[in-house]
C-alpha cells in the first residue's frame, strides 16, 4: 500500500511449493499440502492504527479463497512474546498448531493456521 509514492504497508506471502528456505515455512510444508504462508506483515510506524494490517489480511484471505487455498499459515514470537501480533491474528481466527525454537534457539514461535473462509463467516454476523 502506498500513499504519494511512500510505502505505508506491505505483506509477503508464499503459496505452498515455493522454493523458500525458512524454518517456519519448511515446518508448514512438511505438514500441509496446500496453504498460503505469511512470511511478514509490515506497517510503517507513522501509519499504525489506521487499519492497514487488517486491509492487507482481508485481501490475503480473499486471494486465498479465489485461488482455492483453504489454509493460511503464519507464526509469531511467543518467546519473547509479541502480544500485538497474537491479538491481531486471534481476530482472524488463527489457532496454534505447533511451536518451535528458531534463530539459534533465541526465539520460540507459535505456528498458526486459519481457515481462509473464517473471515467471511465473521463478517456475515456483523
Amino acid at each position: 500500500m502506498t500513499l504519494n509514492g511512500q510505502v505505508q504497508a506491505f505483506i509477503v506471502a508464499l503459496v505452498n511449493g515455493a522454493p523458500y528456505e525458512n524454518d517456519n515455512y519448511i515446518w508448514f510444508a512438511s505438514r500441509m499440502s496446500r496453504f498460503l504462508y505469511v512470511d511478514r506483515v509490515v506497517v510503517g510506524s507513522e501509519f499504525s492504527g489506521r487499519g492497514l494490517g487488517t486491509r492487507l489480511y482481508e485481501d490475503l484471505f480473499r486471494f486465498a479463497r479465489v485461488n482455492g487455498l483453504t489454509t493460511i499459515a503464519c507464526e509469531y514470537n511467543i518467546e519473547p512474546p509479541n502480544v500485538a501480533s497474537r491479538a491481531f491474528h486471534d481476530r482472524f481466527g488463527f489457532k496454534q498448531i505447533g511451536t518451535q525454537w528458531v534463530a539459534g534457539r533465541t526465539k520460540r514461535v507459535s505456528l498458526q493456521a486459519a481457515d481462509a473462509n473464517c473471515l467471511i463467516e465473521a463478517r456475515s454476523y456483523s
